[in-house]
């Protein structure tokens, strides 16, 4: 079997993606490239390489001498972290797709998934069923890196042929590793607090609604994605893709039936500013149209087993 890398396989998405994978195709098919000196325990059982996705030369000489064939280039600086460093996520952003998409267009590699977000959406945007198809004009240079790398991805397919597909993640809920520094990232962070303290401090206004995803969904779209016959993938800029939406309020609310007495606060901070530009809910028909999408997880589940599995020793 053809080897496969996931670059920035120690974040949220990559975590868990690894380990899906690795199930799938075997560990020794699986390696897991990140920054960090050493991958988390959980991902010992394979092949770990420390990479920086901006030493390009590192990268092009490793995917070609071991021959990887398939890439998911995970490695980003995420919304709220990049509005604190916008020249440097810029840099890491683009660069590191540009890396990837010119092996693929010399033909050492065969497939590439690279994420885009809800990110690329903005003020002028339509908020509610948001189209696949539509105004995008965003306020982030998170979104904006995104938005333009969804232009890259398509021009390399229609100009090169390279086998590029995406989805347009909205937020992403686990309980596997801790938030990244997404806006979203509340929704994760909540659960933690509602074990440790029975209280949570929001920093976005209680009735910020916007689309979420189990993360079990998302890893499992994202391989359905990749497994797809090429013909079903008639998007190559980035699919919408949808989970359930909520607001802080009511995501509390589902959190206190199950542990009575969790209360909620609200302190919106610079990332309300961020969450108001993106949608309330995806219209993501394309996606169950081409290739079959279907989410299987709403937000009562999801509550159920972000409770049940949360370790807050994470946070420490």
């Amino acid at each position: 079997m053809s080897k496969t890398i996931i670059i920035g396989a120690c974040g949220q998405i990559g975590t868990e993606l690894t380990l899906e994978l690795r199930k799938r195709k075997g560990v020794d098919n699986v390696i897991a490239a990140d920054l960090k000196e050493e991958c988390p325990d959980i991902l010992k059982d394979g092949i770990y390489v420390k990479m920086d996705i901006l030493n390009r030369e590192m990268v092009r000489e490793y995917i070609i001498d071991h021959q990887i064939k398939e890439v998911y280039l995970l490695a980003a600086l995420l919304s709220a972290t990049a509005e604190k460093n916008p020249d440097f996520a810029w840099k890491l952003n683009m660069e590191g797709l540009f890396t990837i998409l010119d092996l693929a267009k010399e033909g050492h590699i065969t497939k590439i998934f690279w994420p885009s977000s809800i990110a690329v959406f903005g003020p002028t945007t339509p908020r509610d069923n948001t189209p696949q198809y539509t105004v995008m004009e965003p306020t982030t240079v998170y979104g904006i890196s995104k938005q333009a790398g969804e232009r890259w991805c398509e021009y390399y397919f229609n100009k090169f042929g390279v086998d590029v597909r995406s989805i347009r993640y909205p937020g992403l809920i686990s309980y596997t590793s801790l938030p990244g520094g997404g806006t979203t990232d509340y929704a994760v962070d909540i659960f933690y607090k509602a074990k440790a303290e029975n209280s949570f401090n929001c920093f976005l206004s209680a009735d910020t609604e916007l689309p979420m995803m189990y993360m079990e969904d998302a890893i499992r779209a994202t391989i359905e994605l990749m497994e797809a016959p090429s013909q079903k993938v008639k998007i190559r800029s980035s699919y919408n893709l949808s989970g359930c939406s909520f607001t802080p309020a009511q995501l509390a609310k589902e959190i206190e039936t199950l542990q009575p007495g969790f209360t909620i606060s609200y302190s919106p901070d610079f990332r309300q500013q961020i969450a108001d530009s993106w949608p309330n809910s995806i219209d993501d028909s394309r996606a169950r149209e081409d290739w079959g999408w279907q989410e299987k997880y709403g937000v009562k589940e999801m509550v159920k087993i972000m409770l049940e599995n949360v370790n807050v020793n994470l946070m420490a």
